[in-house]
């Protein structure tokens, strides 16, 4: 064999190789192209449960909460202390304790005061004593003095004339003198009487300001009602957050301010507002799902308990002030970390499918004025047109257009313009 030839076979050969090599290739990239799926997520079509769902903004209640609050006479005084909301006390345990300095100089000034009339008020007897005793005394005297003029006038018969009219004139002036003192015993008595009295009135009255101001200071110390768990009231707005927030130290305070609740936690309850457009949908007997603030992780159960028949002003529900309706949720489940006031997503179930078909809401999409789905086929996503039956908690019912099984995409996979 020459050499010329054997070189032009080797090269024949290697084309050949290569050729194929690339032909492989090309087989191989078209496959894994025709069978790999776009980069857009996707989800499956399930038969599953569907509900659906009204969402509603509620807050837990204690029905059996007891207020605490200042005292009606309380004014203007300022909190020094104050228990933690959601502390745990004892019946009796101090709640909230004010600055009483201002009312403890008072009670002082008053105290004195009142010291100061009783002590009017005994030298004012005493002294009226004194001069009743004199009076009577002076008025023994002038009854004696009758009587000597008397004995005197009788024995007109045996002596002279002259000296039988100067006993009768003498009878005269004793009787005189007599009802002179009589007179002013009395007047006397009248007038201590009345001394007596005013000073009486004003001891009455520096008493009754020592007996407030004692017991106002006794309600600078707000107590425990009973044993419970401490829920500080939300109504102090605060500039800074723009929101209302329970009292602190260092607030003044109102007569009546409500400070505190005591709540039952044997029985919580959920209030919660409903628009017009899903009042007729809630029904009594209903489920309820309920997620709180305070403990995120965790999904509550209840029943509609009762449904007002009236709208009332939502003073809750931002400005301007709308009416809607109150829901009453009972509570089925309990957590030592749920009080009062804490507030949640509550849903109702309003209808239930137990078996239909179901794909998340985020993959139905508006396509030429028409709902449509994009269905993975192979590499590719098909529109297709379908039928929502519902819509409730992220997810949609179809009732027309996917079946089980299918996968739809996520994301609008057609080009946006």
């Amino acid at each position: 064999m020459r050499i010329g030839e054997n070189n032009g076979g080797r090269k024949r050969g290697s084309m050949l190789a290569v050729a194929a090599v690339a032909v492989g290739a090309a087989a191989i990239w078209g496959f894994r192209a025709a069978h790999s799926a776009p980069a857009i997520p996707t989800a499956l079509v399930q038969r599953a449960p569907f509900v659906d769902w009204v969402e509603l903004h509620g807050q837990v209640e204690a029905p059996g909460s007891a207020l605490v609050t200042a005292g009606p006479t309380v004014s203007n005084f300022r909190i020094l202390k104050l228990a933690s909301n959601g502390s745990r006390v004892k019946k009796g345990d101090a709640i909230a304790q004010f600055d009483a300095t201002q009312l403890e100089q008072d009670l002082a000034q008053a105290r004195v005061a009142l010291k100061s009339a009783e002590a009017t008020l005994e030298q004012a007897k005493a002294a009226a004593k004194t001069k009743e005793d004199a009076d009577l005394t002076a008025l023994l005297q002038d009854q004696y003095n009758v009587q000597q003029a008397q004995l005197e006038a009788s024995k007109a018969e045996i002596v002279s004339q002259i000296e039988g009219e100067e006993n009768r004139l003498k009878l005269a002036d004793a009787r005189a003198q007599l009802k002179a003192g009589e007179a002013t015993l009395k007047s006397d008595q009248v007038s201590d009487a009345a001394d007596i009295h005013g000073k009486e009135q004003a001891r009455e009255e520096a008493a009754s300001k020592v007996l407030r101001d004692e017991t106002n200071l006794g309600q600078l110390t707000l107590r425990a009602p009973r044993d419970g768990v401490v829920s500080l009231l939300r109504y102090i707005w605060d500039n800074t957050t723009q929101q209302e927030r329970a009292l602190r130290p260092g607030d003044n305070i109102w007569p009546g301010a409500p400070i505190a609740e005591m709540p039952d936690l044997s029985k919580l309850d959920v209030e919660a507002r409903v628009e017009e457009s899903d009042r007729g949908r809630l029904a009594v007997g209903q489920h309820v799902e309920m997620r709180f603030s305070a403990i995120p992780s965790r999904s509550f159960a209840g029943r509609v308990e009762s449904i007002s028949t009236i709208a009332s002003i939502d003073y809750n529900g931002g400005w301007p002030l709308t009416r809607n309706f109150t829901v009453q949720i009972a509570l089925e489940q309990r957590d030592p970390q749920l009080l009062p006031d804490e507030s949640g997503t509550v849903r109702v179930a309003v209808d239930r499918v137990a078996e239909g078909i179901v794909i998340p809401l985020q993959a139905v999409f508006a396509r030429n004025g028409e709902r449509t789905a994009y269905v993975l086929r192979g590499a590719q996503f098909e529109p297709r047109t379908i039928v929502v039956a519902a819509e409730s908690g992220g997810e949609a019912l179809i009732a027309k257009g996917l079946a089980p099984g299918e996968r739809v995409a996520l994301k609008n996979p057609a080009p946006q313009s």
